[in-house]
């Protein structure tokens, strides 16, 4: 789990009254206690979800407390899986303790959903955004049993395979903010889970490298022998001209998802269609530098820089007015 993650609130509760993160996003909301769990969110998001952060920033400032609050909860099941991973890999934790772990923080999801005060600021803050906001609990559940494939699974037979895991660990995620953003016609869903399928494989595409030093493959196995691809070719990076081919053919799929994406977006209220697009663009934008750096996602991995990220403004602003 990442060490924000970890820490006791009453430890990191002086950083934030050090930093300059308490603006009027923040400040309006009334309590102490509940200003801080946001701003412990907050923080979370701006750490670990940059592009996603910096989209956020464009909506009005309930939108967006609701948005970090959403994000750190999701953050935080993903960690805590990994962290349970590491554990039994050390041996440290048996499957047992972390099936008991799960559903305790299941059990105080429920009861945060019924209305009752759970002493922990990402809990605080979702409790506040779950009386704004209608987030079906299932999708928070969906969530769970998608990160913990992760325990199980470390291969995928064909992309049916992938794409039920993209789903319950990336769709789900847009689903949920999808009551945040608001929406005009129920259509927008749909085309919400395209859009976590498009970010889920851009980040497949982008962590090949780093997943293959914790032996997970997340690429479809008949799609590797249909291209020539071995395992063995995997980890010794062998970036040839067949695995060229085949990050080509992923990174086609990845924007056909995106462009399904695009017709959700008018479907949002309006003060949600910027930050949709700006992440949407942006994100889509790693898949050009993985070109960009001739499909090296061995040893290099793509990013954009906060100016790349920035100079998309114009370009969303010019496609709305058109």
């Amino acid at each position: 789990m990442n060490y924000i993650l970890k820490l006791p609130y009453t430890i990191i509760r002086p950083v934030y009254e050090r930093t300059s993160l308490h603006t009027s996003v923040i400040n309006e909301v009334t309590g102490t206690e509940l200003r801080q769990a946001y701003t412990h969110c907050r923080l979370i998001t701006r750490e670990y979800a940059k592009t996603f952060y910096m989209a956020t920033r464009l909506l009005p400032n309930k939108k967006q407390r609701s948005i970090f609050a959403i994000y750190a909860l999701c953050r935080f099941i993903d960690d805590l899986v990994d962290e349970a991973e590491d554990l039994v890999m050390k041996k440290q934790l048996n499957p047992e303790q972390i099936v008991q772990m799960l559903e305790s923080w299941k059990d105080k999801l429920q009861r945060t959903y019924n209305g009752e005060v759970i002493e922990h600021p990402i809990l605080l803050a979702m409790s506040d955004t779950l009386r704004q906001y209608h987030i079906p609990i299932e999708l928070t559940f969906e969530l769970m049993e998608g990160v913990c494939m992760d325990l199980t699974k470390n291969r995928y037979e064909n992309f049916d395979e992938l794409y039920t895991y993209s789903y319950k660990v990336a769709s789900v995620v847009g689903l949920m903010v999808s009551e945040v953003f608001g929406y005009k016609d129920k259509k927008a869903l749909k085309h919400a889970v395209a859009l976590g399928i498009a970010m889920q494989l851009t980040n497949i595409l982008r962590d090949i490298g780093e997943d293959l030093s914790r032996d997970r493959i997340y690429l479809p196995q008949d799609e590797l022998l249909q291209f020539g691809i071995t395992e063995a070719d995997l980890f010794e990076h062998r970036n040839d001209d067949k695995f060229k081919a085949f990050m080509e053919f992923q990174i086609q799929r990845a924007e056909r998802y995106y462009e399904d994406a695009d017709k959700g977006i008018p479907m949002l209220s309006r003060d949600s269609h910027y930050p949709v697009a700006m992440a949407r663009l942006n994100y889509s934008k790693i898949l050009n530098r993985i070109r960009d750096n001739d499909y090296q996602v061995f040893t290099q991995r793509a990013y954009l820089s906060t100016a790349e990220k920035l100079s998309i403004i114009p370009k969303i602003w010019w496609r709305r007015k058109s």
